[in-house]
Order: C-alpha cells, then structure tokens, then sequence
C-alpha cells in the first residue's frame, strides 16, 4: 500500500486553523443567536431549537459530500476544492442570517399566522443551507487527515485539529463578550441588528480568509502523486458499493449508535445553556456568552490529558467510558448549581463538564479512525459525521422542545425545574450511550468489512 503524503508539524498547524475558525463561527451562529433569539426577542424555543436543528439535519449529505470527494477530484484534487467552496458557502449564510432574524422578530410581532408559517420555513431553509455548506466543507476535510497521514500519525493530528477546534470555540465565546458588552440590557431590535450584522460581517470575512490561507497547497495534486488519474478512478468505491459495506458490518451500525447517544448525551442541553445562565442565574449577555468559553478551555485539557496520559493508559474504549460516566457525572452537578444558584459553581462546573467531554472526545474520534477504511475514507467519514450531527439535530429539537414542555409542567415562575427536567433526560441518554458503547469492538469490525470488501471486489473481477 502507499505511504500517504506527510502531514508535517508546520502544515498540521496551519491546516488545523481551519478547524479553529469553524469552532469560531459555530459558537458565534448557534449560541449567540440562540441567546439572542430566546432571551432579547422573545422567540418560541420550539422554533429557535427547531430552526437550528435544520443544520443538522442536512447531515446525509455528509455521506454524499464524502463519496463524491473520493470519487470526483477537481482539479487533480479530491478535498480541498470541496471545502473552499463550503467554507465560502456558510459564510455567506451566516451573514444572511442576521436580517432574516430580525425580519422573522419583526413578522411574530404582527401575528400574521400565514408570514409567521412561511418566514419559520425560510428560517429552517437559511439553516439548512448553513448546515448543507458545513457538510460539503468539514467531510473531505477530515477525509483529507486520514489520507496524509499514517496510523500511527493520526492521533496527534487529530489531537492538534481538535484542540484548535476548542480554542476557536473559547475564542468565539469571547469575541461575543467583548462585542455584545455593550448591548447589555438593550431590547430595541434596530440596535440590536446593526451591532450583530457588522459583527457577523467581520467574522465571517476574517473566517473564510484564515480558510484559504489554512487549506492551500495542503493536498498533493493526484497527478503528483504515483497513482494516476485512471487509476484512481478505477480504484474507486462507488456509493453502492459503500452502503453495501457498511450494512454489512454489525458493528458499523453499533458505532453509529453510540456516538448518536453519546453526542445527544454531551449537546442537549446546547440550545438552552446561555438561557439557563439568563434565567435562572440573571446573567446578563456578556455573561451568558462566557458560559462556552469556560466549557471550551475544559474541553481543551480534556483534549490533551485524554490524548497524552488518560487514552495512552487506559485504552481507546475505556476512555470513552470513563467520559461519558464523567459527563454524567456534570450533568448532575449542572442541576445542583442551579439549587445553590451559585455563579462560581456554575462556571466551575462547566470546566469540569468540558473536561469530561474533551476526554470522551478524544477517545471517540480515536475510535473513529480506527473504524474507517482507507479505500473510502470519505465515505466512512461521512457516515461518522451523519450520527453526529444528526444527534445534534435532535439535541436542538428536543432541548428546546423539552425546555418548553419542561415549563408547561412547572409553570413560568419555577425556571429551574423546567431546566432540570432537560438535564435529567440528558443523564438517561449518556447511560444508555455507556451501554451500547460496551458493545463495540474494532476486530469485529475489520473482519466484517475486510470479509465484504473481498466480496465485492471478487464479484468485479468475475463481472
């Protein structure tokens, strides 16, 4: 087999910038408009939650986006032509989607029950387009880690890629503190929309810029390298092909569900954390915006003891346990900072909760490498990246579903107990994330997938 191009130290950490700047512009689009969109214009959380959820649930397309990538090069090249082009994309969108907020703030006031249905459609579609540019960008580029570098590489790259990932999101938490600093308090929609449109404009120019910079000249041309371009296609696997693989693999479908679970686990509570902050602790946005940035910096130790001492020690599959068990373990420690209504607690706490999922995180996307194919990276990248953010989808969905049905049941003047109630289905699905994740074995899944593999090939030697 051919060795992969090298991925050097220096061109892994200007490659990882790209992984820092999509954290970046992901905290700034989900957090703080969900804070802006709940707290300051009074939206339902059903339709923030719901709309949100829409980036998600363009995530089969990360399965198509992966096989066209390996199928389908421009230019001599299968990735990075696929990430400039959605990198560009959810820029654009996330610049779109300040006005049509406002526009959708504007058209629920007037209670027009016709616009408020068709202006909640066009806000699920600007998501959806947000999700669907993601998807073409974040698969080839994860597909592209794995095809330059070796096994025993992967690891630290992943390691470096995802802990830029974190420090784009504390940076992100940031850079909303400091810029909403000083619309504390302010509820006029106009003011409101001018500061975040001229925000969101400088984000997303310096996001797509620092992209290009990050990604260029990274990926060798096919005609480079010894493999031709006939000969690439001819190795292709095709999308049929692929699915016939991974239905085929038990354990494909195992995996695929712990990481659905364990990522509903770590995100139900996304949509209404920096609500929480506000409602229950009377944060002001400044605040609340800080509340990622602490997760993030545990999330980021959690990342690099998980990678250099607890996964080294203990194993790919006990360090997930081990975080997930932690992450429950926060979970309960979120609700009983909202009895004490402490400040520092709450703040503390998300360090520990970020620390549990950097943990957990590094375990399973180690996992993840070692349950892909080379011969349809891509592929099996999107399929990874399908649970995830479908799992996503649903925490957006539900937690801001649950938050509401959580306040019908307690009434407004209890918002502790509506926030719990969202909390506590959370701990149930982290522990039936820790069950099925007892389930999973990577021998099993070599032998299914190498067994199918030699299938199909022999079966087009015969044809």
């Amino acid at each position: 087999m051919k060795e992969p191009q090298r991925l050097n130290s220096l061109n892994l950490a200007r490659f990882s910038l790209f992984q820092g700047c999509l954290g970046c512009l992901a905290v700034i689009f989900a957090g703080m408009l969900n804070r802006i969109m709940i707290s300051e214009l009074a939206f339902p959380a059903i339709l923030v939650g719901g709309g949100l959820a829409f980036e998600q649930l363009m995530a089969p397309s990360r399965v198509l986006f992966g096989n066209i990538s390996d199928r389908w090069p421009i230019n001599g090249k299968k990735r990075t032509p696929y990430i400039f082009l959605g990198a560009g994309g959810f820029c654009i969108m996330a610049i779109l989607s300040i006005p049509y907020i406002f526009f959708t703030e504007k058209i629920l006031g007037e209670g027009d029950a016709l616009q408020i249905i068709l202006c909640s459609i066009g806000l699920c579609a600007l998501f959806s387009l947000y999700g669907l540019a993601v998807s073409m960008a974040t698969t080839p580029y994860l597909a592209l880690v794995i095809d330059m570098t070796s096994e025993e590489e992967r690891p630290r790259a992943v390691g470096v890629i995802w802990c830029m990932l974190t420090v784009g999101i504390v940076v992100g938490a940031i850079a909303i503190s400091i810029a909403t600093k000083g619309l504390d308090g302010v509820t006029e929609p106009s003011i409101l929309q001018e500061s975040l449109q001229s925000f969101m404009v400088w984000v997303s120019s310096i996001v797509f810029c620092l992209t290009i910079f990050a990604c260029w000249g990274i990926e060798p041309s096919l005609a480079s390298n010894n493999n031709s371009l006939e000969n690439f296609k001819n190795k292709e696997v095709g999308l049929k092909e692929s699915w016939k693989i991974i239905t085929s693999s038990k354990q494909i479908i195992i995996f695929f569900l712990f990481l659905l679970l364990y990522t509903l686990g770590l995100f139900l509570q996304d949509p209404i954390l920096e609500s929480y902050g506000a409602d229950v602790f009377s944060l002001p946005i400044s605040k609340t915006t800080l509340l990622n940035a602490f997760w993030g910096v545990g999330t980021l130790l959690g990342l690099l003891i998980g990678g250099l001492w607890v996964t080294p020690k203990f194993g790919k599959l006990s360090t997930a346990r081990i975080g997930c068990w932690l992450i429950l373990s926060s979970l309960a420690l979120l609700i009983i900072s909202g009895i004490s209504q402490s400040v520092n607690a709450l703040f503390g706490v998300l360090v520990i909760f970020g620390l549990a999922a950097g943990i957990a995180t590094n375990s399973a996307l180690s996992l993840m490498l070692d349950l892909t194919l080379p011969e349809m990276a891509g592929t099996l990248v999107g399929v990874w990246g399908l649970a995830q953010a479908l799992s996503r989808a649903l925490g957006k969905i539900f937690g801001g579903g649950l938050l509401d049905l959580g306040r019908i049941f307690t009434g407004p003047e209890n918002p502790f107990l509506a926030y719990s109630f969202v909390f506590f289905v959370e701990i149930i699905v982290t522990g039936l994330a820790i069950f099925v994740l007892g389930k999973v074995s990577v021998k099993r899944f070599r032998e299914e997938t190498s067994t199918t593999m030699e299938s199909l090939f022999m079966a087009e030697l015969d044809n």
